[in-house]
């Protein structure tokens, strides 16, 4: 797949434009987002992936396609979990409901540049050692089995503590340099306070956002690059799933208690591409006789697979209403 440079160009300044459209239509006025508008931008930006899937038909080919397609669904599929960990972050930095979309905007837009750096990094490393998807293979069936496991535990957090927020590295260093206030001033990051210029918490759960997820795209980056090697197209897919995301926390808040089995669909689907790295990389590097799945199997599997998974965990909810744990940042009574 040969992508020109100004095409490049275009795809990253349309996505820079969509971030300032959201900026200007949706954040100018902060305000409680409800379902209703959740869903009209969850399918706005489903239907530009689509369309872009579409495009791909015919300014590359179907195969090309499918596996933007392919990569899309596991790439939104496995950043639903990165909702639970969302749900915890915007709780324990007690965010105000009317910020909470901004935070999720700058948060994304701090996750794509850093998701960025990875999939350069894993592109050039793929190009010039064709045996590192054994390596990325093992990898991502030992975290299937971690992410099955992970099934039978509780969320981590059950209620967070606004005094004590969930920080990471990063976020400590940073208090430790600056002056900071533990009050939020409406959307700013930084703020004047009490004559002087300080960090508000906006900035933490921004960057803690940021960061954190990309503990999560060490995981989805490279079974992205299991079902295609295409820097291009798992760059669009890693901007169009994280871009979606925002509305989709919105959206789905409060059925995420109800996804009981989303860890047991999350692991099968990175099982099966763990088992196609090791059979593409034997197939290129052992034996052209060993088999290897293609694209619209892939596709497929993928697809019956989450379909099943949401089906099989709101129908046990609704027969067992006590299997469903409580969503973090929610209180009982």
């Amino acid at each position: 797949m040969i992508v020109a440079d100004w095409i490049w160009a275009v795809t990253i300044a349309g996505f820079v434009l969509i971030i300032v459209a959201d900026l200007i239509l949706v954040d100018s006025r902060p305000h409680v987002f409800g379902t209703r508008e959740a869903t009209k931008w969850v399918l706005i930006y489903i239907g530009a992936a689509v369309a872009f899937g579409i495009g791909l038909i015919f300014w590359q080919s179907p195969q090309y396609a499918g596996e933007f397609f392919a990569g899309y669904l596991t790439e939104y599929s496995l950043s639903i979990d990165n909702l639970f960990v969302f749900v915890v972050l915007i709780a324990s930095f007690a965010v105000p409901p009317e910020l909470q979309h901004r935070v999720l905007l700058i948060g994304v837009v701090i996750a794509l540049i850093l998701r960025t750096g990875l999939i350069v990094v894993g592109a050039a490393v793929i190009a010039s050692f064709l045996w590192v998807f054994f390596i990325f293979g093992a990898f991502l069936l030992w975290t299937a089995w971690k992410v099955w496991r992970s099934g039978d535990e509780p969320l981590p957090v059950e209620g967070a503590d606004p005094a004590e927020p969930a920080e990471n590295y990063i976020v400590r260093q940073i208090k430790k340099r600056v002056p900071s206030t533990e009050d939020y001033v409406g959307h700013k990051l930084i703020a004047k306070v009490g004559g002087r210029r300080v960090v508000t918490p906006m900035l933490f759960v921004v960057v803690a956002i940021g960061t954190t997820d990309l503990l999560f795209a060490l995981d989805s980056i490279p079974a992205v690059f299991g079902l295609t090697q295409e820097v291009y197209i798992v760059f669009c897919v890693n901007a169009f799933a994280l871009m979606g995301l925002r509305q989709l926390y919105f959206l789905l808040y409060g059925l995420l208690d109800q996804l009981i089995y989303l860890n047991r669909g999350l692991a099968i689907i990175l099982g099966f591409i763990g088992v196609k790295l090791v059979l593409e990389a034997a197939h290129s590097t052992i034996d052209e006789a060993i088999p290897t799945f293609g694209t619209l199997f892939s596709l497929v599997f993928i697809v019956l697979v989450l379909l099943i998974t949401a089906v099989w965990s709101i129908w046990a909810v609704r027969r067992h209403p006590e299997l469903a744990p409580p969503v973090p940042g929610e209180t009982n009574g």
